[in-house]
């Protein structure tokens, strides 16, 4: 079956592979940034006084009055819910759902913006006199300084009828197809959609102080600190972990909730495929929480905005201390980090235990992930396999040992042996990808993707077998001087040893029988690459300067790469997330991410003539190799000329 690449599950993702390791020099504190479906908050350094979530985008409010909208642009397409309507200034509060958002301005006017099929964002006259704001999926909610509730949009289940009398509210709240609206006598009425009891108030039905919604369940927060859930249960969202004191505010996500206690800390309960639950580190110091579908928000004292959860499953949340890492691959929607120390860093989807690294978490020396399962390559020459293993893929073959790198499919796994042969397990059905092609010697390298493989031979050839259907085997001629290989879903690269780049596949133009995202498309100049990595229908290359070049499908972000896009060491590319470990840049001797008069000085220190003899007396050699720019073991004024062109000054 083929799959709309707007489903969210799909496939699997591509593990970008380098043959030659990190492809590039590493002089680095081994940072890895990560890219794609995100709803991490990009915005998160300060001045935020409010926060609200959607689907899969975020909101936040800063101190002047302006919104930042964040994530992933909607499910399954853009419909606008991030582009924030001009002027963005004198909101003082948001909401947002499925496809749509709505700000509320200082005047009592509400702004709408995104998807609109269900006339969601057509406020009704007159737009004037409203003190608050809700977002179900396809209606709006608007609470008027009267007391009285404005609703307007989808209404297949009623969820806009407000029922009679309509006064004396105080709050407001929107879930699926139905709604919430709490009284000043501390009582909550419902309406709309009941098919889960998400409308039927437990008795008794007082002292209510806060509301939430979430997509079939409701939630109350009792003056006593106390929550009350109702509703779908079906994963836990209604059972209020003990003890059940001390709240102070409640927010509901899909079929998950979240309570902020009186001290600062966040309790979270229901489902948790994609972490959502899982609090993040420090859990202090919050004022307020927000739930998407499948993520959280919480809002700290000092304005910042914490975010966890579904971006896609976390994928690009790389766990704290972000660095150290020589080595990074994607899978479908987890990713492994591979520490200096030889310790493994797994995070993203959990689903398969594909994150649980098996102990001892030491002596590893590479990494691979396919679907929902692992690999860590040990010293010794023996595979680690974990997570996902319906088909085997994680039951290496005996002798576990000799084995010199790993790479990972779809549902199929290959190991590489010292002495050049090839190893496949796992799925072999219907495409043969375990089926290592004869004569099975002098290999260096392989990679997997979906469901076939790209292999590389000592003599620079490629030998490719497995599915087929798009072209991803047909090698290009002349097979010949390749040094690196990548394989996506249906689209393989090939890195030669001029630099350049040859793509064949899926997305090649002209070829038919699959969507063309221009995955196959190298950008020009296409010169002076080092490495190369592919994901399910997108491409990523590193270039010798340490930038980045991405190409494909980018509906999800993936291609666009954070600025400052330079000093990269390796990449590697998931189904809808990209992967870059750091370095430092050029010329920094003192590893403080600039180049100054500190750097001048340690570098002054070591300059040693042109003579090609190491540091000179009185250099510290760390120093000395950071200060070598042309690898020419002295420091003479080749160097001084290129430091003077890297001088940054601080930063």
């Amino acid at each position: 079956m083929r799959l709309n690449p707007g489903m969210k599950v799909c496939g699997w993702a591509i593990v970008g592979l380098l043959t030659a390791g990190t492809a590039r020099p590493q002089d680095g504190d081994g940072l890895i940034v990560g890219w794609g479906r995100e709803v991490v908050a990009v915005n998160t350094s300060a001045d935020f006084v409010a926060v609200a979530g959607g689907y899969y985008h975020s909101l936040g409010l800063k101190t002047d009055g302006s919104v930042v909208a964040w994530g992933c642009g909607g499910y399954p397409v853009d419909y606008g819910q991030c582009d924030v309507p001009t002027p963005n200034t004198d909101f003082v509060a948001v909401a947002g759902d499925w496809a749509h958002s709505l700000g509320l301005k200082s005047d009592g006017s509400i702004v709408a913006w995104g998807g609109n099929w269900n006339s969601q964002c057509d406020v009704p006259a007159p737009n004037t006199d409203f003190v608050a704001v809700a977002a179900g999926t396809g209606h709006s909610l608007g609470l008027k300084t009267d007391a009285s509730i404005v609703a307007w949009g989808l209404n297949d289940n009623g969820q806009c009828d407000v029922p009679a009398p309509n006064a004396d509210f105080v709050a407001l709240a929107a879930g699926r197809s139905f709604s919430l609206g709490l009284k000043t006598d501390g009582s909550i009425v419902a309406w709309g959609d009941n098919f889960d009891g998400q409308c039927d108030v437990p008795a008794p039905n007082a002292d209510f102080v806060a509301i939430a919604a979430g997509s079939f369940h409701s939630l109350g927060l009792k003056a006593d600190g106390w929550i009350v859930g109702w509703g779908s249960n079906s994963n836990g969202q209604c059972n209020v972990p003990a003890p059940n004191t001390d709240f102070v505010a409640v927010a509901a996500g899909a079929a998950h909730s979240l309570g902020l206690k009186a001290d600062g800390s966040i309790v979270a309960w229901g489902y948790n495929r994609y972490g959502q639950c899982s609090m993040p580190a420090q859990n202090t110091g919050f004022v307020a929480v927000a739930a998407g579908y499948d993520h959280s928000l919480g809002l700290k004292t000092d304005g910042s905005i914490v975010a966890w959860g579904d971006n896609w499953y976390g994928q690009c949340d790389v766990p704290a201390p972000n660095t150290d890492f020589v080595s990074v691959v994607a899978g479908l929607a987890h990713s492994l980090g591979l520490k200096a120390d030889g310790s493994i860093v797994a995070w993203g989807s959990n689903s398969s235990t594909q994150c649980n690294v098996p102990a001892p978490n030491a002596n590893f020396v590479a990494v691979a992930a396919g679907y929902g399962h692992s690999f860590g390559l040990k010293a010794d020459g023996s595979i680690v396999a974990w997570g996902w293993n319906n088909y085997g893929q994680c039951n290496v073959p005996a002798p576990n040992t000799d084995f010199v790198a790993v790479a990972a499919g779809s549902d199929h796994s290959l190991g590489l042996k010292a002495d050049s042969s090839i190893v496949a397990w796992g799925s072999n059905y219907p495409y043969g990808q375990c089926n290592v092609p004869v004569p099975n010697t002098d290999f260096v390298a392989v990679t997997a993707g979906t469901q076939h493989n790209l292999t590389l031979k000592a003599n620079g050839s490629i030998v490719a077998w497995g599915r087929n259907d798009d072209g991803q085997c047909n090698v290009p001629a002349p097979n010949t001087n390749f040094v690196a290989v990548a394989a996506g879903d249906g689209h393989s690269l090939g890195l030669k040893a001029n630099g350049s780049i040859v793509a064949w596949g899926a997305g090649l133009p002209g070829q038919s029988g699959y969507p063309h995202y221009g995955q196959c498309d190298v950008p020009t100049p296409n010169t002076n690459f080092v490495a190369v990595a592919a994901g399910y229908w997108h491409s990523l290359a590193l270039k010798g300067d340490g930038s980045i070049v991405a190409w494909g499908w980018n509906d999800d972000g993936q291609c666009n790469v954070p600025a400052p896009n330079m000093d990269f060491v390796a990449i590697a590319a998931g189904s809808y997330h990209s992967l870059g470990i750091k370095g430092y840049p050029r010329g920094d001797l003192d590893h403080d991410r600039d180049i100054d008069l500190d750097d001048l000085a340690l570098f002054a220190d070591c300059m040693a003539g042109p003579d090609g003899t190491g540091p000179p007396t009185g250099c510290d050699p760390i120093y000395f190799g950071r200060g070598d720019l042309d690898d020419d073991e002295d420091i003479d004024l080749a160097e001084f000329a290129l430091f003077q062109t890297l001088f940054t000054g601080p930063r």
